[in-house]
């Protein structure tokens, strides 16, 4: 089974996506880290993404697709896999299809914009041993204090306030154009984010048809 899951920054993506590879013993692929193995495998392909990279420049559509087809050739994903990150837009969705890659279900994860806000600004990490925490859903016992380390908790900027509404007006604008696309194909299934983990995942597997 060949899925693609879809969401706002910070709706749970890599969660269920942990989560499912547990359940139905297929990889997931994020596109992180497939630029990261690429690069530290060295091939050409890897080569032109560190060169690229290390230029500050943006990964071009074409090179993310190439490593894409090159990773779910591998024998791991014979069974199946789960792309976490790529299609983020049009083109990239349809650059998919023409290289044959064969996708079953797109699980989009529905959650307001205000309800992300909330998770992504109110996460705290601390600035010596990286430990997470969150405000309101798992507060350190002491404001601003680790629990573990006594170190200071600081907010990554990727959750500062600001990067956090510019991250959603990009998914809107650019990646949410992907779920008329899979529902034009008859591919996508929509799935309430803002519940238990738990949750999401028993929606996540009654929609793909796998009984729990």
């Amino acid at each position: 089974m060949n899925l693609i899951l879809l969401g706002a920054p910070g709706a749970g993506k890599g969660t269920q996506a942990e989560l499912l590879v547990q359940k139905l013993s297929i990889p997931a692929i994020s596109t992180g880290n497939m630029l990261r193995e690429a690069m530290k495998n060295g091939s050409a392909l890897g080569q032109q993404v560190k060169k690229i990279m290390d230029e500050g420049s943006l990964v071009p559509d074409g090179v993310i697709l190439d490593i894409v087809a090159e990773r779910v050739a591998q024998a791991d994903c014979a069974n199946g896999f789960i792309l976490d990150g790529v299609p983020r837009t049009l083109a990239q969705a349809e650059a998919l299809e023409e290289r044959g890659i064969r996708i079953d279900h797109v699980i989009s994860i529905e959650i307001d914009d205000d309800v992300i806000e909330g998770r992504m600004t109110g996460r705290r990490v601390c600035s010596k041993c990286g430990a997470s925490y969150h405000i309101a859903a798992n507060p350190p016992k002491a404001e601003g204090i680790c629990d573990i380390c006594q170190g200071e908790l600081m907010i990554r900027k990727d959750d500062a306030a600001e990067t956090v509404r510019h991250r959603l007006e990009v998914y809107h604008e650019l990646t949410e154009v992907l779920k008329d696309f899979y529902a034009k194909r008859g591919k996508l299934c929509l799935v309430e984010g803002n519940q238990s983990i738990e949750g999401a995942n028993q929606d996540i597997l009654k929609a793909i048809g796998v009984k729990v």
